[in-house]
């Protein structure tokens, strides 16, 4: 007789968090020290415990496996980038998991490897590229390695003549690192103790990381330091801001020594980007213009502004590219993305046409200042990833590469739609969704809905190839367009954050609710899936209508809202508190608590759950999915799955290497098939099970 594994019962250690005259018990508190002995046994019991549930799932993970990895075209290359005398470029080789970054004089010319991220990983169990940049004359080149998954950076310096590491180092880099045009300078950024970029400094080659001058540092907790240098080489950009404001400062890139220039001081709820075309600035800004408007500011003279593009109340205008010729701003209009071109003083404007009515786009790879061509990246939930070389003269639409799907993938037999769901208090919110043609609109198809809402994000309708997997099966697959992101202008954000978040949580509610009465699914056929902040949509939602879901996958998930709220150390806490509140403010801290999921989970039933996390995961710690589930198990009252999977070697992004996360996603969807019940698993294009 096979006896059932049983899930770890980690132990509930009294402890309570006293606020507002309110006393909130928070038994599990212990596992946020990763430094207690019973930390590390207990994640590995969880891990070994969803090992054992998932062990007659073997072969279909297997098989899994073997159709995402099939979905790959191991020996690839990316479209090369022009950048000076050379084209730049990534390619991979078969069965290695990282890729080898080249460049070329010319097309035909000779490869020369620059860094081959597979040697790099060599004796790491964890390895990611960070920021790379190549030196002005293209001799050296200086980039960033995270061999732990925390997302910290150390920096390295390559001579490109010579093969060789120079002796420049610097530890604790953050995401910033550019060159000065002296060639001889480098500026980076590093983190503080929580996680925060907040310093900027100046390293000359040849100098040790101590010798480093220090160029700015950020006193306020609530704001990060970034540093970009300009599409026309002509000037570094200090860039400091939060979910409140923005403060830009500007220096020219090839003097070192040159002072940053402060452009405009922050102010609460004023937030701009800058750049460069010519003998002006240009300033994208939400000052007096909710959905932002753009600005001419002279170098002379920035204090003078001309406005170029005016307010508009049905677009946002997302970003702005700057050429030597051309300006190219990236807007967004009923939810969908557009790209306007024009002459640089705003006239002869014209727009992208797209072949499809659902789509997403991304401007791609564009180094040159002086180019007559627009390169983007361009895909829907049918169409593979293509990368685009836009002639913004012609408008010609030159398609240089659209990634292969090597097992076969035929377009044809998948339809995109666009439905719209009502929400409680009558907002009207977008779901995207993509299904085999001849998917049954009589509720019995299994679905997977998805949704974000959160930091102004837009999860844009793209293609996935690792979903095919769960579409050949009859999955419908959703993305709930919900308010926290901006998919419908700056107004939908500011109503799914600070005290409206709860508007996030009932619109994925209505989304889904909306794809069961359209006959596109039933509740017991009903999966939702959620990352990070979307983790938290999960476990909130799941305790607000379990009944309306089988099936929760919950990726890295933020759950423990209030704890990590209210501990000023944790990474990002005093940033996030424009995002979700300051709880040490009466009313902001009931908003959080009124969502909280870990303060929420009460004793009901429960739909099946995985939930993932990272040991070394500095966004969202290990320990908010391991307090979530150890409180679920102790207050549930059914038998459905609940399950804890800890990466102990990876952070925020999972395992690094390319076939690896495979292994990740071919678990998750495993589950997702046994949680659904579904009665042949490893049978493609099956009719899903009745009941």
């Amino acid at each position: 007789m096979t006896v059932s594994p049983q899930p770890p019962t980690p132990e509930a250690r009294p402890h309570t968090i006293h606020i507002h005259d309110l006393s909130i018990p928070d038994e599990y508190a212990w596992l946020q020290q990763r430094d207690d002995p019973a930390l590390i046994p207990y994640l590995e019991a969880e891990n070994a415990y969803a090992a054992a549930v998932m062990a007659d799932t073997g072969a279909l993970q297997q098989q899994l496996y073997a159709e995402l990895r099939g979905r790959i075209k191991e020996q690839d290359l990316s479209v090369p980038v022009r950048d000076g005398p050379f084209l730049y470029y990534t390619r991979t080789e078969t069965g290695q998991q990282y890729p080898l970054v080249c460049r070329r004089s010319h097309p035909d010319g000779p490869e020369e490897l620059l860094l081959d991220v597979n040697q790099l990983a060599e004796g790491h169990s964890f390895c990611r590229l960070g920021p790379v940049e190549i030196s002005p004359d293209h001799t050296l080149l200086a980039y960033g390695l995270d061999t732990t998954g925390a997302i910290v950076y150390d920096l390295f310096v390559k001579d490109l003549g010579t093969g060789e590491l120079l002796p420049d180092r610097a530890t604790q880099m953050a995401w910033s690192l550019e060159w000065g045009e002296d060639g001889r300078t480098l500026y980076y950024t590093r983190f503080d103790h929580a996680h925060r970029p907040y310093r900027l400094y100046r390293h000359t080659l040849g100098a040790t990381q101590a010798d480093a001058t220090l160029l700015y540092e950020e006193p306020d907790e609530r704001y990060l330091v970034n540093l970009d240098k300009t599409r026309s080489a002509a000037y570094l950009l200090l860039t400091l801001y939060s979910h409140d404001g923005t403060e830009v400062h500007y220096k020219p890139a090839a003097d070192p020594a040159a002072p940053f220039t402060l452009l405009d001081a922050r102010r609460p709820k004023v937030e701009y980007k800058v750049t460069h075309q010519g003998d002006r600035f240009l300033i994208v800004t939400n000052e007096g213009a909710e959905n932002f408007k753009l600005l001419a500011a002279p170098t002379a003279d920035p204090a003078q502004r001309s406005e170029l593009i005016a307010h508009r109340p049905d677009v946002l205008l997302d970003n702005v590219d700057a050429f030597a010729e051309h300006l190219v701003v990236y807007e967004r209009r009923a939810g969908l993305q557009q790209i306007r071109i024009s002459a640089p003083d705003g006239n002869n404007v014209r727009y992208v046409a797209f072949p499809e009515p659902v789509y997403s786009v991304s401007a791609e790879g564009n180094k040159a200042y002086a180019t007559d061509t627009l390169r983007f990246a361009f895909s829907s939930l049918v169409t593979p990833r293509s990368i685009i070389d836009y002639g913004l003269d012609t408008a010609h639409w030159e398609l240089r590469k659209q990634d292969e799907i090597p097992s076969g993938y035929d377009p044809s037999r998948y339809v995109a739609e666009r439905l719209e769901a009502v929400a409680a208090d009558g907002a009207r919110v977008p779901i995207s969704l993509v299904r085999l043609r001849d998917t049954p609109r009589d509720g019995t198809a299994l679905c997977l809905l998805t949704g974000y809402g959160a930091y102004g994000y837009t999860y844009d309708p793209s293609f996935n190839a690792n979903i095919l997997s769960l579409t050949e099966r009859g999955f419908v697959f959703a993305i709930a367009h919900i308010r926290g992101g901006r998919e419908l202008g700056r107004a939908w954000y500011e109503q799914g954050r600070l005290g409206h978040k709860q508007n996030s949580f009932s619109d994925f509610i209505a989304c889904a609710e909306a794809l069961v009465t359209q006959g596109y699914t039933s509740p017991a056929r009903l999966a939702i899936t959620g990352t990070s902040a979307g983790g938290l949509l999960m476990s909130a939602v799941v305790n607000a209508r379990p009944e309306l879901f089988r099936a929760v996958l919950a990726r890295v998930p933020f759950t423990n809202v209030v704890a990590a709220m209210l501990d000023p150390n944790l990474p990002l806490t005093m940033i996030e508190y424009d995002q979700w509140g300051n709880p040490h403010d009466p009313a902001q801290f009931r908003s959080l608590l009124s969502y909280s999921p870990y303060e929420h989970v009460a004793a009901k039933a429960y739909p099946h759950i995985l939930a993932t996390g990272g040991l070394n995961d500095l966004q969202v710690p290990y320990w908010d999915p391991a307090k979530w589930v150890a409180r679920l198990r102790a207050r549930k009252t059914d038998d459905n799955l609940l399950l804890l999977r800890i990466n102990m070697t990876a952070g925020h992004s999972g395992a690094s290497g390319r076939f690896a996360s495979l292994e990740e996603t071919a678990f998750e969807y495993a589950f997702l098939l046994k949680a659904l019940g579904y009665s042949n698993p490893t049978q493609v294009v099956s009719r899903p099970p009745g009941g």
